[in-house]
């Protein structure tokens, strides 16, 4: 059976420029899309956050607002997530994950892993320890923050030279946190090394796979994301 590790932040805030924390998590879109695909699929999944730490799911995530004016899919991802209340209530924790007990790391987005995952050094050595091994490394929208940590030997990003996507900058600016922001993620992923490719048209699903790096742009990238790693692993 196929092993998903599900790696969630474990954050309930962003900490912005001029200090302020904004109120946030995980995106419900991009972790119960994949989660239900995954699932469907057959496929083992351990939810797993720093510390053991319960998820927290960003409430804007679940506005008409943020799903195109309607309310149906807010209510169709918190219906989801309530079904696996039991899982994301009781997260093993990320810092005893072990890569050969896995076949595949999954980090949904949410500004929540600008926060932890970014900055966990001990999860740059998990996503590491995937590479080592071969296994797909995956995130989605902010996700990709969460692969910053690895590095190799020479302190040099892992996944330097490789084709990457994620939260656009365009797309921050849309919602109103480029400014803000103590960092942007396509700035981020640049400097570090990564070539990163942006869908043509703000929020528009965009999945970029180079090697065993999955990555998708948006919270529209979740569903496409998620077939392709089904369709690799299966």
């Amino acid at each position: 059976m196929t092993r998903v590790l599900f790696a969630v932040s474990g954050s309930d805030y962003w900490t912005l420029a001029d200090g302020t924390r904004h109120p946030c998590g995980y995106w419900p879109e991009e972790l119960a899309v994949p989660h239900e695909v995954f699932a469907q699929a057959g496929f083992d999944i351990t939810i797993a956050t720093p510390g053991a730490v319960p998820p927290t799911a960003d409430e804007a995530g679940f506005s008409a607002a943020m799903n195109g004016g309607s309310e149906e899919p807010g209510q169709r991802f918190r219906a989801y997530l309530d079904s696996i209340s039991g899982p994301l209530s009781a997260p093993t924790a990320l810092e005893d994950a072990d890569p050969a007990d896995y076949d595949l790391v999954f980090v949904p987005g949410g500004h929540g892993p600008m926060e932890d995952l970014a900055a966990s050094g001990s999860f740059g050595q998990l996503v590491a320890g995937f590479t080592a091994l071969g296994k797909p490394v995956a995130a989605v929208c902010h996700g990709p923050a969460a692969l910053l940590p690895a590095v190799d030997d020479d302190g040099k990003w892992l996944f330097g030279g490789r084709r990457v996507t994620g939260f656009s900058n365009t797309e921050e600016e849309q919602v109103g946190f480029a400014g803000r922001a103590p960092w942007l993620l396509e700035d981020r992923l640049s400097s570090s090394g990564g070539s990163f490719e942006a869908s043509g048209a703000p929020w528009a699903a965009h999945v970029v796979v180079d090697g065993n790096l999955y990555t998708g742009q948006n919270p529209a990238s979740s569903l496409p994301l998620a077939t392709a790693l089904v369709q690799t692993l299966s």
